[in-house]
């Protein structure tokens, strides 16, 4: 879970949500969530079938945001869930053992709960300023400080969301991390291609660091 892409498409300027996810895949993504959460469901499961595929013939997991029925119709890997989504027990419950189920904490106490209802890994943030979702003040900013933490108190992977750029990346990984969720980051580059591989550098940076 090094690189880490969630998409939205509205932050990928002419480009398609599909054409972003190629480039990611071409420069090494780990990890794509499909999230769009402003489309409508028939509209996600369709995207969601085509990322399946792409992913699927490249070998990077592929989860889905929210919406467990869409993760098991399109046999994705696994489901992302947020505070106002099912429980983890009860995703584990429809998709099985063996699919991810990620959950997004800010705080210790969070991390520590999804970690022993059964969650495979964490999105911790958001870490920086961000302005492609929208967070509450206890979710906003929370730093490097709140990373490391949470990683000390979990056993499970945990990845650094928010306001995460090659510049921060290094520092969100050093503090414990172990990868990084990006969207504007990506989607909002010049070139995806180069930005998912740049991100993947700032990973590996802050690994040797560690």
């Amino acid at each position: 879970m090094g690189t880490y892409l969630v998409t939205q498409s509205d932050l990928s300027g002419s480009r398609s949500t599909v054409e972003v996810v190629s480039s990611a895949i071409a420069g090494g993504i780990d990890v794509v969530q499909l999230r769009e959460k402003h489309a409508s469901a028939r509209e996600r499961y369709e995207l969601a079938r085509e990322l399946r595929s792409m992913t699927a013939d490249a070998d990077v997991t592929f989860v889905v945001n929210d919406r467990v029925d869409i993760a098991a119709a399109v046999d994705a890997d696994g489901v992302h869930l947020g505070d106002d989504d099912v429980p983890v027990e009860v995703a584990r419950a429809q998709l099985g053992d063996d699919a991810l189920v990620g959950r997004s904490v800010s705080t210790v106490a969070d991390a520590t709960a999804a970690a022993k209802a059964g969650a495979d890994y964490l999105g911790v943030g958001a870490v920086f300023q961000t302005s492609s979702k929208e967070t509450t003040p206890e979710q906003s900013e929370i730093g490097v400080e709140t990373v490391a933490a949470i990683a000390d108190a979990v056993s499970i992977p945990v990845v650094g969301i928010g306001g995460i750029t090659p510049e921060n990346a290094v520092d969100v990984v050093t503090a414990g991390a172990d990868g990084v969720a990006v969207v504007s980051a990506i989607t909002d580059a010049s070139n995806p291609e180069r930005a998912t591989r740049t991100l993947a550098t700032a990973v590996e940076a802050g690994r040797e660091r560690r």
